[in-house]
């Protein structure tokens, strides 16, 4: 099928064939008529499918011959990240180059004064993230009532991301009678819920089972140990078939500390996640788009939707906390037909998160082979002393007694009490060392003469008994005076606190001239 037999406007057409595209995907295929019908659609597919094209399409020409009014937009697309509305907004740009359509952007970490001298001039499509609208709408700068087509993008971030009320709440404020697309990559239950509550009769449109993967990528899981992790990325990304890669973490600090070690070693990398100015996460991004830099470390705020064209290889540095993510990381490579690589670097205490990705995609993970790496500091240590690096016990703390048995594991935990209890007298301690340490040649052939029997030797002069401690201590502390009498034997007696009369002490002594 062509985008021909879709309905599509010849200016549109135009504009589709000069971006490069002759067939439509079959999400497109399917979804574009129906848009162009005014059915409420549910569109559920995998990233990289071109469901943005789906819907921005059908758009630019239902608008198309009509005029918007000042703060009032015709239609709205909701994105749960500044990333994705400003990749749909360079959509619009693409496809609707040949329309005079209007557009606004409203998203937050820039400046909001441009973006409301845009809505004065009144725009026929706003491009939102939930949190701005909001904060505009409660602001009385924008009003919804002759918003008449409705797009929820990445439903399912959105729900992840804490933006389902906010979603509701503008639903409520849009006109009853409207059109509304909901597209997705998974259809969990809140999303089913949002889609009977604000969807009138939907048609859903299927076309991969959800949360599945894309078959033209290769994915494999790389088992290594925490101290390994890092090696184990260097030796990945060294291959030369990686002509660039996105390496996904799931702390916005393992990104910063793993973006720095990569440049370290050498590696044209660079970083985005959500603590930077958004400024400088476009930058970044079209740094990484234009091939300044091959190596984009990255938290999941890049992992829905964006569309960078011939990514080779994705990294799961660390396995998602969420399987759903696993399924939107992996769809930045294979995009638009092509084949990708994706590699899941996982250790043993990721092992639970691991079984959820594959219990969500309905497969198992072939894993790549290769042995954990061995960290340098052990390669070297491992050449200073010259044995094999195999032979180095490095991260495997629990193989290190994988040929024990139970009950000599337990005699070892035995061993280990603390308060000397178990231990051997020192007299036999003295005698096992010296019995386990070789003997020099001269003792060898000169043994050591024979001890005394205990009998032979002289007995000790017994001690006097010793007065109790308690007891002495006593009597010290009686004799002391409260206060240092220099050697002074002229004060009378010693009195402690008040005297007979109530007197203080002090006051009862003659002074001394």
């Amino acid at each position: 099928m062509s985008f021909e037999a879709l309905g599509l406007s010849e200016e549109l057409l135009r504009a589709v064939n000069d971006s490069g595209y002759n067939e439509p995907t079959p999400i497109q295929s399917q979804a574009i008529p129906s848009v162009l019908m005014g059915r409420d659609i549910i569109g559920v597919a995998q990233t990289g499918t071109g469901k943005t094209a789906s819907f921005v399409l059908p758009m630019i020409d239902i608008l198309a011959g009509s005029r918007s009014r000042a703060r009032m937009p015709r239609s709205l697309i909701l994105e749960p990240t500044r990333e994705l509305a400003q990749q749909v907004s360079e959509n619009f740009d693409k496809y609707g180059k040949y329309h005079k359509l209007s557009m606004a952007l409203l998203i937050g970490g820039v400046s909001m004064g441009d973006q409301l001298a845009a809505l004065e001039k009144g725009v026929d499509v706003l491009i939102a993230t939930p949190g701005r609208l909001m904060d505009l709408f409660g602001r009385g700068k924008i009003m919804l009532n002759q918003c008449s087509l409705l797009v929820i993008d990445e439903a399912d971030r959105m729900l992840d991301m804490g933006f389902i009320p906010d979603i509701e709440e503008i639903c409520t404020k849009l006109p009853k009678e409207r059109q509304t697309l909901l597209f997705s990559a998974t259809m969990p239950g809140p999303i089913k819920k949002l889609a009977d509550r604000f969807m009138v009769e939907p048609k859903t449109i299927e076309v991969a089972r959800p949360a599945s993967t894309n078959a033209s990528i290769a994915q494999f899981v790389v088992e290594s140990t925490p101290r390994g992790k890092r090696e184990t990325l260097r030796r990945l990304l060294k291959d030369p078939e990686v002509r660039n890669a996105i390496v996904f973490c799931n702390r916005k600090k393992d990104v910063r500390e793993l973006a720095d070690v990569l440049k370290k070693a050498g590696f044209s990398a660079g970083q985005i996640h959500g603590d930077m100015e958004q400024g400088d996460r476009i930058r970044e991004l079209d740094r990484f788009k234009a091939g300044d830099i091959l190596i984009l470390v990255a938290s999941d705020v890049a992992a829905r939707g964006l569309d960078v064209p011939g990514v080779s290889h994705v990294v799961n540095y660390d396995v998602p906390h969420h399987a759903e993510d696993y399924v939107h990381r992996i769809g930045r490579t294979g995009r638009a037909g092509r084949t990708g690589i994706a590699y899941t670097i996982a250790t043993p205490d990721e092992a639970d998160n691991l079984r959820e990705v594959e219990k969500l995609i309905g497969h198992k993970v072939p894993r790549h082979g290769a042995e954990a790496a061995v960290p340098e500091e052990i390669e070297a240590v491992a050449e200073v002393i010259e044995v094999p690096v195999d032979a180095v016990e490095h991260d495997e703390p629990a193989a290190a007694f994988a040929d024990e048995s139970v009950a000599d594991a337990g005699e070892r935990k035995k061993r280990r009490r603390r308060g000397g209890r178990g231990r051997k007298p020192a007299g036999e301690r003295s005698e096992a060392v010296e019995a386990a340490a070789p003997a020099p040649e001269a003792a060898r052939q000169e043994p050591a003469p024979a001890r005394e029997p205990r009998d032979a030797r002289e007995p000790r002069q017994a001690r006097e008994p010793r007065e109790p401690r308690r007891d002495r201590d006593r009597d010290r502390d009686r004799d002391r005076s409260p206060r240092d009498r220099g050697g002074r034997d002229d004060l009378g007696p010693v009195f402690v606190g008040f005297g007979d009369e109530g007197v203080p002490t002090f006051l009862q002594h003659r002074a001394t001239l």
